[in-house]
């Protein structure tokens, strides 16, 4: 099963490959290119890059789920050209077919919306609110999709982990969002940050969510072809924000803790907090900075963690290199949570912890010099 999971990496690889490159020339020629921004918006100097790579992402991911789950309807269960690996986790598949296609549903609603968005701005009030729904849908569609459900015990119905899980996915199709400022930043960190998701999973026999999660690594992957710099092909919001639904979607969905290895603990649920570090801590300080200067929070600008870098002298490619290796970093940290006991746990977090803290402390001790175009 392992390896026809890690086969599904190459399989959205090659689509998002090949997708990519139909997107270069049909941009071109349809005049899908990046544009301006909203009203208020500070952005870098449009280039004539098309913007739709989000398609090619996007299709990577759905289109094997989608022919799994058709042919789930179509196709006997015992049918001898379906891999003996495969097929002893059919039924178990097929009994959660109405759930995975509600999350394909919510891929395509937020991938229509970012497709919308890229074309003629919207305004972040009708991305929150579509992102909000997006969110509560999924939430509600099972309860296995909830954050810290023992607390609803504590205040007496599901009202907490409800708001708990929406917030997760809010913070976190917005810190992938946010991350899509630089040719290669989101997919690569999306990649990295999926393939420390992915081992857990594995290693946890989470098939669904692992394969999942290999589709998502092959077309960042795929896809990154194109968007390394200088970027032939920019993901736009109709990538971004599905990297960040799907991030947000299977983090909640995957189980962290393994009875076998006796680490019961609470601490191993707060390994998506330590992947995604660097992605939230761009979020968060980012949010915190257009705050303090009076402006909103969701109008973007020039100020995230990749320009704050370049300012202090690293080059843009340096900026996302960087970024992209802390992601590392802090991911391998967070894979060890699951086999950690309580005393691990707080030093992995401790680690984690510091590495932001110095890198506030760089921020704030190294001068400003540059201009992050």
């Amino acid at each position: 099963m392992v390896g026809l999971i890690l086969t599904l990496i190459a399989v959205s690889f090659v689509l998002a490959l090949a997708g990519s490159a139909v997107l270069v020339r049909a941009g071109h020629r349809l005049g899908h290119l990046d544009a301006p921004g909203v009203a208020g918006q500070v952005k870098a100097p449009a280039r004539r890059v098309p913007n739709t790579g989000g398609v090619a992402i996007t299709f990577a991911i759905v289109a094997p789920i989608a022919m799994l789950l058709v042919a789930l309807q179509v196709m006997p269960l015992e049918s001898a050209a379906i891999p003996e690996a495969l097929r002893a986790h059919l039924a178990g598949l097929a009994a959660r077919g109405a759930e995975a296609w509600a999350l394909l549903a919510a891929v395509l609603g937020l991938h229509v919306l970012g497709l919308v968005d890229d074309r003629r701005p919207l305004g972040p009030r009708v991305k929150l609110g579509v992102m909000t729904l997006v969110a509560l849908g999924l939430t509600l569609m099972s309860p296995e999709t909830r954050l810290l459900m023992l607390l609803d015990a504590q205040v007496g119905g599901s009202w907490l982990s409800v708001a708990l899980t929406v917030l997760w996915f809010l913070a976190v199709i917005n810190a992938m969002n946010f991350l899509d400022n630089m040719d290669g930043l989101a997919a690569g960190v999306a990649a990295v940050a999926g393939a420390c998701f992915l081992v857990t999973t594995l290693t946890g026999g989470q098939w669904f969510v692992s394969a999942v999660l290999a589709l998502l690594i092959g077309a960042a992957l795929g896809f990154g072809v194109f968007n390394r710099p200088p970027a032939k092909l920019f993901m736009g919001d109709g990538g971004s924000l599905v990297l960040g639904l799907l991030l947000a979607f299977l983090t909640v969905r995957t189980t962290y803790v393994d009875p076998a290895l006796g680490t019961s603990g609470l601490h191993a649920a707060l390994m998506p907090l330590v992947v995604l570090a660097v992605p939230l801590y761009d979020l968060v300080s980012v949010v915190a900075v257009r705050l303090s200067q009076g402006k909103s929070p969701l109008v973007g600008d020039l100020q995230h963690l990749s320009h704050r870098l370049v300012k202090r002298g690293l080059s843009r490619p340096g900026a996302v290199g960087l970024i992209i290796g802390l992601t590392g970093a802090t991911g391998i940290a967070g894979m060890l949570l699951a086999q950690a006991d309580a005393r691990g746990a707080w030093l992995i977090g401790l680690q984690t912890g510091l590495l932001l803290v110095l890198l506030a402390a760089f921020e704030r001790g190294s001068s400003s010099s540059g201009n992050p175009s």
